[in-house]
């Protein structure tokens, strides 16, 4: 499937659009442009289709790491790798097993996953399947009607609702029922935040030649989702990163991000967003204290190809950022600042790093190589590459993990790909002194 982003050429200058401030300069003549995200085949952003997966014994993933590392240096050669523990050092133990593999009716790219509670989310072009996360046991299917809405790019949830992600420019909001089915409660923008602005000419921007929306509305695809403190947070194809308010579903700012397709947004506990974009480039955002405006305080800039997917630590101290680059860079607040430095890469990915999770203390990367890989912080903020989880056939698009729980020091992990399958493994991390995972595991 072809996914079209489009490009307008504008000024580097980032601008916001709130209640009381309505506009966004939208290029006049939007021309056509290649595929932007690496989930497209023809993307010229980076090759995730081609070449035989990585294979790596998980007894010889650091022998591995050296080797694969060196397509990483080619293209960052000035950024330090951090994977220089072995997982002797840290006295932890790992095994992995894939318990399960899950294959959707429509056999469609799985564009993205997510879990809630025990139920597994896997979309799969416009349908999102429901599955038992325990025992992989189909649920439900729900939006299979709805071709037109496109491809669901993203899935969240926020106060008991399912927030997802749509091609169409729209983001929609489920309620899952007394009877286990999902309904859908909302479209945003809602119909009563667009009847409160369509009369005014100032609620309107242009968008690209003699075409006009409320600035409210996305004008491409919506591929990023997050939520923290009541907001929700939509990042576009069309460079915006939009807020909402999760009470009443209103829109309350419109933010032009960046330079070039957006493509993932991620939020820490403290409310700083941080968006990735094609332009290469990490964005940070943060609203002031008695401000009503997100403002822009930095803006990251390591990468030299499509940043795709981007991860927080637990406390948010740490951002872990993947790119078609094929390297993981990681980020850490600086002392004297409030936002991030690169303080080096994790490298192995012999192709481009598509999606990132991080749960239990535990990294989860995964690939256009056909891996997943596992990653652990150690002392002197050094890396160690625990395990390498192979076996599937195409690029893994998406990740989802839940922790069985602090006394076994079990995941379990799952990784959507292109062919449609989505493989359910069980990683356990424990060590070798106790039988309890260490305490450096569980940050």
């Amino acid at each position: 499937m072809r996914l079209h982003a489009w490009l307008a050429i504008c000024s580097s200058s980032a601008c916001t659009t709130t209640e009381n401030d309505s506009t966004i300069p939208f290029q006049k003549n939007r021309p056509p442009f290649p595929d932007l995200l690496a989930s497209d085949t023809s993307s010229s952003y980076c090759d995730i289709t081609s070449g035989a997966s990585s294979s790596c014994d998980s007894s010889a993933a650091t022998s591995s790491d050296s080797l694969q590392s060196n397509l990483s240096l080619q293209t960052l050669p000035s950024v330090p790798s951090l994977q220089k523990l072995s997982r002797e050092t840290l006295s932890l133990s790992v095994s992995q097993l894939c318990v399960a593999s899950i294959k959707p009716r429509s056999s469609l790219p799985i564009t993205c996953l997510a879990v809630h509670g025990n139920l597994l989310y896997a979309a799969s072009s416009h349908e999102i399947n429901v599955y038992d996360s325990a025992t992989s046991a189909h649920l439900e299917a729900f939006n299979g009607q709805d071709s037109s809405s496109g491809s669901v790019k993203a899935v969240t949830f926020c106060d008991g609702k399912v927030i997802t992600a749509h091609q169409d420019c729209k983001i929609r909001v489920w309620q899952r029922t007394a009877t286990k089915r999902h309904k859908l409660l909302a479209t945003l923008p809602t119909i009563n935040d667009r009847l409160r602005r369509f009369v005014l000419p100032k609620n309107y921007v242009t968008v690209r030649r003699h075409k006009k929306r409320l600035w409210i509305q996305h004008a491409d695809a919506v591929t990023g989702l997050a939520v923290n403190n009541g907001l929700i947070y939509s990042v576009s194809w069309d460079k915006s990163l939009n807020v909402w308010r999760a009470s009443d579903l209103r829109c309350v700012e419109a933010i032009k991000a960046h330079e070039d397709a957006v493509n993932t947004v991620a939020v820490s506990v403290d409310g700083t967003v941080y968006t990735g974009s094609a332009d290469r480039r990490i964005r940070v955002w943060t609203k002031p204290f008695g401000e009503k405006r997100h403002v822009l305080i930095a803006t990251l800039e390591k990468h030299k190809s499509a940043v795709n997917a981007l991860a927080l630590n637990d406390d948010g101290s740490v951002l872990f950022s993947g790119a078609c680059d094929r390297s993981i860079l990681v980020w850490e607040r600086e002392d004297s600042a409030n936002y991030m430095v690169v303080t080096g890469a994790l490298r192995g990915h012999n192709k481009a790093i598509l999606c990132l999770i991080n749960v239990s203390g535990l990294l989860f990367s995964g690939s256009a190589d056909r891996t997943i890989r596992i990653w652990q912080r150690g002392h002197d903020a050094r890396y160690c590459c625990l395990s390498v989880l192979d076996g599937h056939r195409k690029p893994v698009k998406s990740l989802a993990a839940v922790s069985e729980g602090a006394s076994n020091g079990v995941v379990s992990v799952f990784g959507g790909t292109l062919d449609g399958e989505i493989k359910v493994w069980q990683v356990s991390v424990s060590s070798l002194n106790s039988p309890i995972l260490s305490s450096h595991v569980l940050l």
